[in-house]
């Protein structure tokens, strides 16, 4: 299994909209950088990901699950982006803040630090944990 963090901006769509999807879940669309594209591509079913409130909050919310693999993206009329499917996992019960995660020195590595405009970004498993934990204190 890998490990994503997605960003959304909650005036477009929130956590609260990706729950009230439910089990069939909703596409992560409107992808238009190709680095991100480029990870939705590698995204596999059964992936998690942890869903970032940007602009708005700048924070870790939830998690969300990659239920189809990558497919070609409705709004693109050109038809050379990708999106995936997925659904509600849970909130966090507590919000991981970007500037939280700054200050942690064993999280500097990450693309949300190094790469902010990333929308799609991986996260490997020991910031996976460490964020995790994070959001239980």
């Amino acid at each position: 299994m890998n490990y994503w963090l997605m960003k959304s901006e909650p005036d477009v769509w929130s956590i609260d909209q990706q729950k009230k999807a439910g089990a069939k879940g909703a596409p992560w669309d409107g992808v238009r950088n190709y680095q991100a594209a480029k990870n939705l591509r590698a995204m596999k079913k059964g992936d998690l990901c942890f869903f970032y409130h940007s602009n708005i909050g700048k924070e870790i919310v939830g998690t969300v699950e990659v239920i189809k693999e990558a497919f070609l993206d409705k709004t693109d009329k050109d038809g050379r982006f990708v999106a995936v499917q997925v659904k509600f996992k849970e909130k966090l019960r507590k919000s991981v803040t970007l500037e939280e995660i700054k200050k942690t020195k064993s999280l500097s590595h990450l693309s949300l630090i190094r790469q902010s405009r990333l929308s799609v970004m991986p996260i490997d498993s020991k910031s996976w944990k460490i964020l995790n934990k994070m959001s239980s204190i």
